[in-house]
């Protein structure tokens, strides 16, 4: 989700990463000019291996899976908040108007210009978004629940933003995002993000990825035009677990994942309660293509070499890691 409102810091810039183009297409990325990538061979193998990693981290909060579809309803979107704090990173759908008279016009244009632009479209009003992050839709799914208990959700999704600028698994216009979910009271909510830190960290050390955290504001809020920046750096809302880099270099790393506090925006905005008062909500969140990046880079792009991710995911699930690393 994005700051105040979720994560963003899973598709931050960051140039912490040493590994080339030719390295990652070699083990098989396909980079799209357009910030999207494809992915097969052993590269595609190692995301389907991160994200069952990350599940069997969801099991230690019995996570319940939901899958939800690629837009949400721009009316959810808008009382997410999101579409007035980030309008430059929304990315709306829609088709061509229905009327005969609009798509005979458009039939009988050039379709797509020189640059690759459609062109010549009328385009009906936009009545859904595509998803920015994932836990959006846990939201808008549970609205006007009343829990008596703590609720721990799960999700994966492909999520679209608009960036000024792209780089091969770093910054992307499409990516993967694996969210872990807590909504329940403020003191649930704030457990549940300790515990998390904890258990990406000693799922960083197993697979030999070294993290390092950082408050974060979010450098999607519009300077100057969104309160909630200012928020941020007064209250630890948002934090991100960086690889590589260096605080004194001014290269702050590559953000794999991040852990972000609500409070009660979303309970409040969806009607969802805990007890008598609206719920507070918190997700951690991982991006996928970023730790595809980060493996290959620490390890190397000889899939033989990589870590087994699943077993050590099932090692901190089950207690087995210690400070020293060793089970």
């Amino acid at each position: 989700m994005n700051g105040a409102n979720g994560v963003g810091g899973v598709n931050d810039a960051g140039g912490a990463c040493g590994v080339t183009v030719e390295a990652l297409a070699r083990a098989g990325l396909t980079w799209h000019a357009s910030g999207q990538a494809a992915l097969s061979g052993p590269l595609l193998r190692l995301a389907e291996d991160c994200d069952r990693a990350f599940l069997r981290l969801a099991a230690i909060w019995g996570a319940e899976e939901e899958r939800h579809p690629a837009a949400l309803p721009a009316e959810s979107a808008e009382r997410a908040g999101y579409l007035r704090a980030f309008p430059h990173h929304a990315v709306l759908a829609t088709g061509l108007r229905p009327d005969e008279h609009s798509l005979n016009r458009f039939v009988d244009g050039p379709g797509v210009d020189a640059s690759g632009r459609v062109v010549g479209a009328e385009l009906a009003p936009p009545e859904r978004v595509l998803t920015p992050s994932a836990c959006y839709h846990l939201y808008v799914r549970h609205q006007g629940a009343r829990l008596e208990r703590a609720l721990y959700l799960t999700t994966r999704n492909t999520c679209f933003r608009n960036e000024g600028s792209y780089a091969p698994l770093r910054r992307m216009s499409s990516f993967t995002m694996r969210e872990i979910v807590c909504v329940g009271t403020g003191r649930e909510t704030a457990s549940f993000l300790e515990r998390g830190r904890a258990v990406v960290d000693r799922f960083g050390a197993l697979v030999q990825v070294p993290l390092r955290w950082r408050r974060a504001t979010d450098p999607v809020f519009r300077p100057g035009r969104d309160p909630r920046g200012v928020f941020q750096r007064v209250q630890p809302v948002k934090r991100e677990a960086l690889y590589g880099g260096d605080d004194g270099d001014g290269d702050g790393g590559l953000a794999l994942a991040s852990a972000n506090r609500h409070h009660d925006h979303f309970g409040t905005a969806f009607g969802i309660t805990r007890g008598d008062r609206p719920a507070h909500s918190a997700c951690t969140a991982f991006g996928v293509e970023r730790w595809l990046l980060a493996v290959v880079d620490r390890h190397g792009t000889d899939p033989a070499s990589w870590p087994q991710l699943e077993d050590a995911a099932v090692r901190v699930r089950d207690g087995a890691w210690t400070r020293g690393g060793a089970a």
